[in-house]
């Protein structure tokens, strides 16, 4: 397994279009979380990237919606790192992480970064590309890794599910979608039947996935020390008696 740090170079997204066929990758990523973003309620959300910046998140009932990236653009709130967000702890109830861990040096420190902000019982929406399918299958061609998506490292859903676990989040969901190898000029409509069959019978090789996770609370129990009454000193041999000696010199 390949360490999730590291300081790769290569071309990253700014909008959906860099992507082959991203504008049909954003309506599948919109149209999945419109079923979860009614659900989440709070005070403040953030889109952390420049693609999460990008989507469509008017169903959602949180009045406050910052879009951080480090990139000065149209739909930049605050221009911050996402692995160091200018934000307190426990302030913020939903963050949304589109398809950013792929190109990112250290992903672990973006996913601590959310948890930390986060307040207990947030949300966390993550999507990514999927190694295990047609879109990961076309990395292996070659000059491939000088071209999006490819450029980035594709982490599987089940990796990323374990980093979250391990920071005490709780998955609740997990969604896979397009179906294809998203390779630039092939027409997605060729593909219609392909695509069907993949959806109905081989549905983790999807080229994309979303997770939604939330995070844990952890009630603080007092644990109440056990009394007990100091036992009787027994000897550990059977039958044995304590005997008395006097001093001779008296």
């Amino acid at each position: 397994m390949k360490p999730a740090l590291s300081f790769r170079s290569g071309p990253k997204p700014l909008t959906w279009s860099d992507f082959p066929h991203g504008d049909y990758i954003k309506v599948g990523l919109e149209r999945r979380m419109k079923a979860w973003l009614p659900r989440m309620f709070g005070y403040h959300l953030l889109k952390l990237g420049s693609l999460s910046g990008q989507l469509d998140t008017s169903k959602c009932v949180i009045p406050h919606q910052v879009n951080v990236s480090p990139h000065q653009c149209k739909k930049t709130s605050v221009v911050a790192e996402i692995d160091e967000l200018p934000f307190s702890e426990h302030s913020v109830d939903v963050c949304v992480l589109a398809h950013s861990l792929e190109y990112e040096s250290d992903p672990h420190h973006i996913l601590r970064e959310a948890h930390r902000t986060l307040i207990p019982g947030g949300y966390l929406v993550i999507s990514g590309f999927n190694p295990f399918s047609l879109c990961g299958l076309a990395n292996l061609l070659p000059f491939s890794s000088q071209k999006l998506p490819w450029s980035g490292r594709f982490f599987t859903p089940a990796r990323v599910k374990d980093w979250l676990d391990l920071l005490g989040f709780e998955i609740i969901s997990d969604e896979r979608f397009v179906y294809a190898s998203l390779a630039r000029g092939s027409r997605l409509s060729r593909f219609a039947p392909w695509r069907r069959f993949c959806r109905h019978y081989l549905k983790p090789m999807g080229s994309c996935y979303m997770l939604v996770a939330r995070k844990r609370v952890a009630p603080l129990t007092p644990i109440k020390p056990k009394w007990h009454a100091r036992p009787k000193w027994a000897p550990a041999v059977k039958n044995a008696r304590l005997r008395q000696t006097r001093d001779k010199s008296h």
